[in-house]
C-alpha cells in the first residue's frame, strides 16, 4: 500500500511539474511576445519619426512656395484642391494621369483585387466604391477566405509530401537530410523571393531592395499598400505568383515554429516527457500514416543543427 501511495504520489508531482513547466512556458510567450512588440515600435518610432517630420516641414515649404508663385489663389481653396486629390487618390484614381489611362478595374487588376481579399493582404490602394460592391466583397471574402485557407492547407500538405518523396529519391545524390532540405530552401527561395523582385523591379522600376521588400510584405500577409505593382500586365502574374508563393512560405514559417519545439524539446525534458505521454495517433490527427511520416520530415532533419543545444 505505501508503495502504491508513493507511486501515486510521485505521478501528480511528475504531472505538477509538467503543467508547472507549460505554465511557465506560457507566460516565458506572452512576456516575449509584448517585449518583441515594445521593441519593435520603440525602433520604428526611433527610425521613422525624424523623416515623417521631414516631409511634414518640406511639405509646408513647398505650399508656402506655390501660393507665393500663384498668388491668385489662397490657402482655403488649396485645401481644397489638395482634398479633391486625395479623395480621387483614395478611390483608386492617379491624380497625375488623365482619362486615356486604363482603367484600375479590367481583368488583370480584379484578379489581383480578389486574390487580395481571399489571402487577407488588402493592400488599401484598391477597394470597392459602390455599395453593392462593398456588400459583394463581404460575402465573398466570407467564402473565399476559408476557400483559400484550405487550399493552402492543402496545398502545403502536397509540398511535405513530395518533399520527402524528393529526399528519399536524393539519398544517393545528397546523403544528408539537412543538405536536402536546405537545398529545398534555397530554390524556393530563388523562386519566390529572388528573381520575382527582379521582375518587379525591371517591371515596375523599382530597386531590388524595394521589390524584395514588397515580396515579403505581400506575401507575409501585412499589405501596407506602400509598394503595389500597376503595370498593366503585371497583376495578373502577381496574383497567380502569390497563391504559390503563399503555400511555400506558410511551409516554412510552419517550420519554423516546429524548429522552436525542438529547440524547446531539447532544453526542457519535461516537455518531451509530456509530449510522450500526450502522444497524437494518427486517427486523431486526421492523416494517413504516411502524411504523418512525410510531416515529420522536415523536423526530423533539422535536428541536427541543434543536438548540442542540451
Amino acid at each position: 500500500i505505501y508503495r502504491k501511495h508513493a507511486k501515486c504520489h510521485e505521478g501528480l508531482m511528475a504531472r505538477f511539474q509538467l503543467d508547472r513547466v507549460k505554465v511557465s512556458w506560457t507566460a516565458i510567450l506572452t512576456v516575449a511576445h509584448f517585449t518583441y512588440l515594445l521593441v519593435g515600435a520603440t525602433i520604428f518610432q526611433i527610425m521613422e519619426r525624424e523623416a515623417e517630420s521631414n516631409n511634414r516641414n518640406h511639405f509646408q515649404l513647398e505650399k508656402l512656395h506655390f501660393l507665393a508663385n500663384y498668388t491668385c489663389l489662397d490657402g482655403p481653396a488649396l485645401e481644397k484642391f489638395v482634398q479633391v486629390i486625395l479623395d480621387a487618390w483614395e478611390k483608386g484614381v492617379n491624380p497625375s494621369g488623365n482619362s486615356t489611362n486604363p482603367s484600375n478595374w479590367d481583368f488583370s487588376s480584379s484578379f489581383f483585387f480578389a486574390g487580395t481579399v481571399v489571402t487577407t493582404i488588402g493592400y488599401g490602394n484598391l477597394s470597392p466604391s459602390t455599395v453593392s460592391g462593398q456588400v459583394f466583397c463581404v460575402f465573398y471574402a466570407l467564402c473565399g477566405i476559408p476557400l483559400n485557407i484550405a487550399f493552402l492547407k492543402q496545398l502545403g500538405k502536397c509540398l511535405i509530401i513530395h518533399l520527402g518523396r524528393l529526399k528519399r529519391g536524393m539519398v544517393s545524390v545528397v546523403p544528408h537530410k539537412a543538405l536536402a532540405v536546405s537545398l529545398f530552401f534555397v530554390s524556393g527561395s530563388l523562386l519566390f523571393l529572388v528573381i520575382p523582385p527582379l521582375l518587379f523591379s525591371y517591371v515596375e522600376g523599382w530597386t531590388f531592395g524595394e521589390g524584395f521588400y514588397f515580396a515579403f510584405i505581400t506575401l507575409s500577409t501585412i499589405g501596407f499598400g506602400d509598394y503595389v505593382v500597376e503595370s498593366q500586365r503585371s497583376p495578373l502574374l502577381a496574383g497567380i505568383w502569390i497563391i504559390f508563393a503563399l503555400a511555400w512560405l506558410a511551409l516554412i514559417l510552419n517550420m519554423g515554429a516546429r524548429i522552436m519545439e525542438t529547440v524547446v524539446v531539447l532544453t526542457h525534458p519535461g516537455f518531451k516527457k509530456q509530449e510522450e505521454e500526450e502522444d497524437v495517433s494518427p486517427k486523431h490527427t486526421g492523416l494517413i500514416p504516411e502524411e504523418q511520416l512525410e510531416l515529420t520530415t522536415l523536423v526530423s532533419a533539422c535536428r541536427p543543427f541543434f543536438k548540442y543545444i542540451h
